[in-house]
């Protein structure tokens, strides 16, 4: 079993920046492909960027050129580097794999992005 516990959110100003942080525990992780999702109030969990064990990335067109998502895992952590953060990126984080398994959604953090 796989447990996933996010780090890393706050509350920033507008075109400010942070980094989360996903560390994995259980069985074998880095084989997986990763991904970070994003609740915002109202709204639907949406996917926000993958990354392959490879290091092969995708973001959703929203987060293109300002988040960078990587991995390292021999520390079976994933990363997601956040710049130029909007108010719109106001949401509760999640990691978890690509597609998602229910059991390993932990509890997320939250990021707060101030106008």
């Amino acid at each position: 079993q796989v447990q996933l516990s996010e780090f890393g959110g706050g509350l920033v100003q507008a075109g400010g920046s942070l980094v989360l942080s996903c560390a994995a525990s259980g069985s074998s992780p880095s084989i997986r492909t990763m991904a970070w999702y994003r609740q915002a109030p109202g709204k639907q969990r949406e996917l926000v960027a993958t990354i392959t064990r490879g290091g092969v990335t995708i973001y959703v067109d929203s987060v293109k050129g300002r988040f960078t998502i990587s991995r390292d895992n021999a520390k079976n952590t994933v990363y997601l580097q956040m710049n130029s953060l909007k108010p719109e990126d106001t949401a509760l984080y999640y990691c978890n794999t690509d597609p998602p398994i229910d059991g390993f959604w932990g509890q997320g953090t939250q990021v707060t992005v101030s106008s």
